[in-house]
């Protein structure tokens, strides 16, 4: 336990700015090197703890460097850091939707924003003269996705090919969403996390991320006009 314990320590070590040396003597190399240890230890806990016990800390580093007993056994260890990386991603969790509630309850408000029962939101760009898709079709769309401080993390219009598919394999916003639309339309949609990728996110999309969507219908497929070859969906909005 103690191998593996100082082996995670000295994973952790990685290129750190020299700092002050406060009232520390530095005044040989073990100590410049022991303190050289504590900045890189100290930088890189200091990103995810934001207090330590400096006291309990020492111990458990004197503990491996004297080869004593330490006071929690491995089983010890893993619960309480898995118990401290739950309420980290916990935190985490809990700011994210207040974000995505807060950017919603203010969307409603906007002039041309429409809500639905579900929570998804809508605003219409331009309204096409077209059938409106069901659920069970497949569509033709051109699509732009973002979160909602900008950031892109999809685009039909990047790829410069339109995306085919089911209406039903894809994130329920989607589904609902483009049921809304006549076929030659322009929507932006406010995809809720629970109309998303919820807690879990998904590749670049964060977990309980409100997504924006800027969404053309350019056609609805009939069976036959299908591609042979499985078609093409889009890579942050379905499945």
């Amino acid at each position: 336990m103690k191998k593996r314990l100082l082996a995670i320590a000295l994973s952790m070590v990685v290129a750190a700015p020299v700092l002050a040396a406060d009232a520390v003597k530095l005044d040989n190399d073990n100590a410049k090197l022991s303190y050289s240890f504590g900045l890189v230890l100290g930088e890189q806990l200091s990103s995810r703890v934001d207090t330590l016990d400096y006291d309990a800390f020492i111990a458990g580093v004197k503990a491996i460097y004297d080869k004593t007993e330490p006071a929690m056994n491995q089983e010890q260890v893993a619960e309480t850091i898995k118990s401290f990386q739950q309420k980290k991603m916990d935190e985490m969790l809990a700011d994210a939707k207040k974000k995505s509630d807060d950017f919603l309850a203010a969307n409603a408000k906007k002039e041309g924003v429409k809500s639905t029962k579900s929570g998804l939101q809508y605003k219409i760009i331009s309204e096409g003269k077209g059938p409106k898709p069901k659920s069970t079709d497949q569509v033709r769309v051109n699509y732009r996705g973002t979160l909602i401080d900008g950031t892109e993390f999809d685009s039909s219009y990047a790829r410069k090919e339109p995306a085919e598919f089911p209406l039903d394999a894809v994130i329920p916003g989607w589904t609902e969403g483009l049921q809304l639309m006549p076929v030659g339309s322009k929507f932006e949609l406010y995809i809720p996390p629970e109309l998303g990728y919820g807690p879990g996110g998904a590749g670049s999309i964060p977990p309980n991320a409100t997504l924006v969507f800027e969404v053309e219908l350019l056609d609805i497929l009939k069976p036959d006009a299908k591609a042979e070859e499985k078609p093409a969906e889009p890579s942050k909005t379905g499945s």
